[in-house]
């Protein structure tokens, strides 16, 4: 371990301010949790958010990232499903992306996010999506890591080497589901804190010194109540985690309140259309204190309207015609990156694409 990195080292500056954030918890009259029990803080100084507060935006993905979480103004990351979306998204001009969970179940395998994807088929989708423009940061969902803490390692060192710049793991059971379902299930804080370690060990041990984030969510404040989800965050960030997510906020008081409550940590807030959490604005979220908002399922539900759509208007009519809405197969391969593509092989002294 580098001997730059205090793991294990008191930090008592940091536990003080901790405590002035509990009470000015309190002071909001939201939730009331109870001290965060005694635990070794973690802090490495090579990450510390005031290395990445001035100079120019970095083309590695992750240090880009930690520079955007340093600097004023919020992150919005577009949920994403695969290479289409992620370029209509890139096209739209979004710096960040999100690869949801849900979303990824749903293009690769058709299936519902019932814990039924693989490390796999996260780790091949992000591979397409960080391969459209490497230096955007993808903030990956991670699910529960996998597995145990060896699992999560592999999950964390897999996600790094594919170009993902972060990812969320959370303290649901192995048989998790959509956190904006009815029924999740959480495992105990110790297991939680765990996974965290684990994955901050992964990542420290990366060759070279890695700047991937590691964003800590929970799903307990459906099944324990607010308190114990911020409870569980504050140790969480205590262990490492860069960024904290508390998935189904219900209301503005609550997500202002648990900002207070975690900061200076950096807060993620997940907005789905009719799910727990209200349908915030980005520049809404910014103002409550957030500093990341992701859109979960924007491109996935809106791609089940307009391929319905589709495939409806086909049976009815007989033809595609309507649909197309005058976009030929050229003005499509446009939007997949022809032109850059035919660019390339020129400069590189093909002759494939003159005419195309």
């Amino acid at each position: 371990m580098s001997p730059s990195l205090d793991y294990f080292g008191r930090a008592s500056s940091i536990r003080n301010l901790q405590e002035d954030k509990v009470n000015n918890f309190v002071d909001q009259q939201v939730c009331h949790p109870p001290p965060v029990p005694k635990m070794d803080v973690y802090y490495n100084p090579r990450l510390d958010p005031k290395r990445f507060i001035e100079g120019p935006l970095s083309s590695n993905p992750a240090t880009r990232l930690r520079q955007m979480l340093a600097r004023p103004g919020i992150v919005v990351a577009p949920g994403i499903c695969d290479g289409i979306s992620a370029r209509c998204a890139l096209e739209a001009g979004f710096s960040c992306l999100y690869q949801s969970g849900a979303a990824t179940t749903a293009s690769r395998l058709g299936q519902p996010d019932l814990a039924i994807a693989t490390l796999n088929d996260f780790t091949q989708a992000a591979e397409v999506v960080c391969s459209l423009d490497p230096t955007t940061p993808v903030i990956a969902d991670a699910d529960t890591g996998f597995g145990g803490p060896t699992m999560v390692a592999r999950t964390i060192k897999q996600y790094a080497r594919t170009g993902v710049a972060a990812c969320h793991i959370e303290d649901q059971v192995q048989t998790k589901r959509c956190g904006h379902l009815l029924g999740k299930q959480v495992v105990s804080r110790e297991e939680f804190l765990t996974r965290i370690r684990a994955a901050v060990l992964a990542r420290d041990s990366i060759p070279g010194g890695s700047d991937f984030v590691i964003i800590a969510r929970t799903d307990s404040a459906q099944v324990l109540g607010m308190e114990e989800a911020v409870l569980r965050l504050r140790m969480a960030a205590d262990a490492g985690a860069d960024v904290c997510f508390i998935e189904g906020v219900r209301t503005k008081e609550l997500l202002e309140s648990t900002v207070a409550a975690l900061a200076p940590k950096p807060v993620l807030v997940n907005v789905i259309s009719g799910g727990l959490t209200p349908a915030f604005t980005y520049k809404e979220a910014e103002a409550m204190g957030a500093k990341i908002i992701i859109f979960s399922l924007v491109s996935s539900v809106a791609m089940v309207h307009a391929c319905r759509a589709a495939m409806q208007a086909l049976k009815k009519t007989g033809t595609d015609f309507s649909t197309s809405q005058g976009m030929d197969p050229k003005q499509f391969f446009e939007v997949m990156g022809l032109n850059e593509v035919v660019e390339f092989d020129a400069r590189a002294g093909g002759s494939a694409f003159q005419v195309i």
